[in-house]
């Protein structure tokens, strides 16, 4: 006879509140139950499922490794721990803990689905793929593991099957937003006139969720643009924009007032001082600036060279920065020491991502350019790319994205004018206390005189010419970025002209540039 398990109606009107998405009914629950009886491991996986909820992944990973602490053999807790480290960017960890999760629960579809996950974060693509096909020949009717099967697919350059995973899930689940959005950001597929009535009914079944309709809101507006009707176009994609943008936190001011900060700190004094420091490894090669600005074709570029590894968007430059207490204004109370331990545990953690001898590597997150500083003092010897694109173009292009995670500026024109202006104000003076240090590259002269702008860019990383880098199409390599089946095509010109059929709705970006708009692709206005 099996016991029943018993349950504190406190703790099941918390789960429930959980599932319904409404945190704020579930926090007091758990607290009181946790205030009762802090040994209560299911409180508190759930409480660490809450903190996760609303980003706070270190409160998440203290609880429930506090909830494994207490009961070692509580696998939904060890799951719930490899998620958290998976979004944290600590796969490898993540694939530790679910080792152990599959041995004790060696069906569960999720637990599989995140494992082959985080073997696609780093850069084991084959263990990934075997592992989604092995998923959907047990349980073959799940939509977004076909999904993820087919974003994975997609990566690795297998683009026919990954549309048939795609559209599978869609014989699954019609109304699936993400995944229509995901045909649409191949930018290679044509929507026909049968996927867009049925994007249109999904938008209007009153059952369909908001991640759904901001979805279908982008594809929409996708499928619009390929067909010029502009006006409609920018209406789905302002409205998508709109629903995404209140499910977010992000405030221009904080990054204005991140850039003052890293400014201030970034003294030629600081640089004067420290110039010896750091790590002396001359192996990364960071691609950065805006997101859509032509970095995934510089690193593409870059990587069909026989001395460069093209990897990922890393993202511990950032991690590391958040490690040092007080950055950016405690930067220069670092001692060459603790800069050249900085500097060498960044190597130490994308260790991971590299498969070939090759010697140099590329860290391609756009994001990085708000380190730059802190990269020139950890890594002296590394070589800086700022990857620029005309402010309405690059803007706009973002304002047809939607990001899976981060990336919280995109969603609104007034805060991509305002970051993208903050950015050329940062790398201005990264410009005048370091001359030389940062290599650009615009992507308008790239398209227009090709091996000019690729022989300078060889030249500033110290490498000779090498005409593969000029067939960069043709380098079969994976490529985990929006423009994944671009930078598979020949270079062409159509993309740094497609935001003027929308100039008449960008009059709000125009203004939130203001005097770099005019400036550019020149020096930046006077008083940057």
């Amino acid at each position: 006879m099996t016991t029943a398990v018993s349950y504190d109606p406190r703790l099941v009107r918390a789960a429930m509140a959980m599932n319904a998405n409404v945190l704020h009914e579930a926090e007091p629950l758990l607290r009181a139950l946790l205030k009762e009886n802090p040994f209560d491991v299911r409180a508190i996986r759930l409480f660490a499922e809450l903190a996760g909820r609303i980003g706070r992944y270190t409160d998440a990973e203290n609880l429930l490794r506090r909830a494994i602490e207490l009961a070692p053999d509580f696998t939904p807790a060890r799951a719930n721990l490899a998620l958290v480290l998976y979004r944290t960017n600590r796969a490898s960890e993540a694939l530790e803990e679910l080792a152990r999760v599959t041995a004790e629960d060696p069906d569960n579809a999720g637990t599989l689905n995140l494992q082959a996950a985080a073997y696609g974060r780093i850069g084991e693509f084959d263990e990934a793929l075997a592992l989604y096909a092995q998923v959907l020949k047990d349980a073959p009717h799940q939509p977004k593991v076909w999904m993820s099967y087919g974003h994975m697919l997609k990566t690795v350059g297998r683009l026919a099957e990954g549309i048939a995973a795609y559209r599978r899930a869609l014989e699954i689940q019609p109304g699936l937003g993400e995944v229509w959005w995901s045909l649409a950001n191949l930018k290679t597929v044509t929507f026909s006139d049968e996927d867009i009535a049925a994007m249109q009914a999904a938008l209007a079944s009153e059952g369909t969720t908001p991640e759904d309709r901001w979805h279908l809101d982008f594809a929409l507006g996708k499928a619009h643009e390929d067909r010029a009707d502009a006006r409609t176009a920018f209406a789905h994609y302002a409205a998508g924009n709109g629903l995404r943008r209140k499910r977010l936190p992000y405030k221009a001011e904080d990054t204005t007032a991140a850039v003052d900060r890293t400014i201030a700190a970034a003294t030629p004094d600081l640089f004067a001082r420290v110039s010896k420091a750091g790590c002396p490894a001359p192996d990364p090669i960071f691609v950065l600036g805006m997101p859509r600005a032509g970095s995934t074709l510089v690193e593409q570029i870059l990587a069909s060279h026989s001395q460069i590894e093209g990897t990922s968007e890393l993202p511990d430059i950032a991690l590391l920065a958040r490690s040092v207490e007080g950055y950016p204004a405690s930067l220069a109370a670092l001692d060459p020491q603790a800069l050249h331990d900085l500097g060498a545990q960044y190597l130490e953690r994308t260790r991971v991502q590299r498969r070939t001898p090759r010697p140099l590597f590329i860290d391609k997150l756009p994001n990085n350019w708000m380190h730059v500083p802190f990269i020139r003092l950890i890594l002296p010897n590394a070589k800086i790319i700022d990857a620029r694109r005309h402010p309405l173009s690059c803007c706009f292009s973002n304002f047809k994205q939607h990001f899976a995670r981060g990336q919280g500026f995109t969603y609104s024109l007034q805060d991509l004018g305002a970051y993208y202006s903050d950015y050329v104000r940062l790398m201005a003076h990264v410009d005048r206390v370091l001359p030389g240090y940062v290599h650009r590259v615009i992507y308008e002269r790239m398209v227009e005189d090709t091996e000019a702008e690729v022989r300078a860019l060889l030249d500033h990383c110290g490498l000779p010419f090498e005409p593969a880098c000029l067939a960069f199409h043709e380098t079969e390599r994976a490529v985990r970025t929006p423009s994944s089946e671009q930078v598979r095509r020949p270079i062409y010109r159509e993309g740094t002209q497609s935001w003027k059929a929308f100039e008449p709705w960008l009059d709000p970006l125009k203004a939130a540039l203001g005097d770099v708009l005019a400036a550019y692709p020149e020096a930046p206005p006077k008083w940057m």
